[in-house]
């Protein structure tokens, strides 16, 4: 099972990545985050006064309400990307033949809850093992 860039976008500015892109996914979590923004955030942890300015108040506290609500879709896109990661960490688990109540184990749940969170997307649909 290949896990792509495909159709990814960058957890950080929300611009769609993929194929001919700089988008890169980072530690195996979901995150996804484009050269820009490696750039920018680079440039701000070398810069004694753009990490005290990085260090202020949250964005969301300077934004106004349009820019508020123009944000929440790039942040529910973001949280839908790192779901659909999850659901591909685990229909790769299952390809390596892990039990549902091996992953329940890491999930910290039982394997029906495991089983009922997942299976749907999996491709062994119906496997209980």
């Amino acid at each position: 099972m290949a896990i792509t860039r495909e159709g990814r976008i960058c957890s950080f500015c929300g611009e769609p990545g993929g194929p001919g892109t700089d988008l890169r996914l980072l530690g195996g979590l979901g995150a996804q985050v484009c050269a820009t923004c490696v750039d920018d955030f680079h440039a701000i942890l070398h810069d004694e006064e753009a990490v005290a300015a990085a260090s202020g108040p949250f964005p969301w506290e300077r934004m106004d309400d349009a820019e508020v609500l123009a944000t929440l879709p790039r942040i529910l896109a973001s949280a839908e990307q790192n779901i659909s990661f999850a659901h591909e960490w685990v229909d790769l688990l299952r390809s390596r033949s892990i039990s549902w109540a091996e992953i329940g184990r890491a999930l910290g749940v039982s394997r029906q809850a495991a089983w009922e969170r997942f299976s749907r997307r999996a491709a062994d649909k119906g496997a209980t093992a």
